[in-house]
């Protein structure tokens, strides 16, 4: 199945803009999945347990290298903006 995500990040330190900028780059090197990054969120496409494994996998680097932030995420199955 086809998982579509947005999600936008909000670190919890002054300089933000390191952080998020970071974790889309980081983000980026997920060759399985599609990344389009907006001024206001990132949008992930890909299947489901290759999005979800990202999911787990850059939450928990980012709280390791950058500390506390939110994340607003949206999901919808089965949805291809390609």
């Amino acid at each position: 199945m086809i998982l579509t995500i947005e999600m936008s990040m909000y670190p919890f330190q002054e300089d933000y803009k390191t952080p998020i900028l970071n974790f889309i780059e980081k983000l980026n090197t997920y060759d399985t999945l599609h990344i389009t990054t907006t001024a206001t969120a990132t949008m992930v496409t890909g299947e489901y347990q290759s999005v979800m494994l990202m999911l787990t996998e850059m939450l928990l680097w980012s709280y390791q290298t950058h500390g506390k932030a939110v994340y607003v995420t949206k999901f919808i199955p089965g949805f291809n903006p390609e």
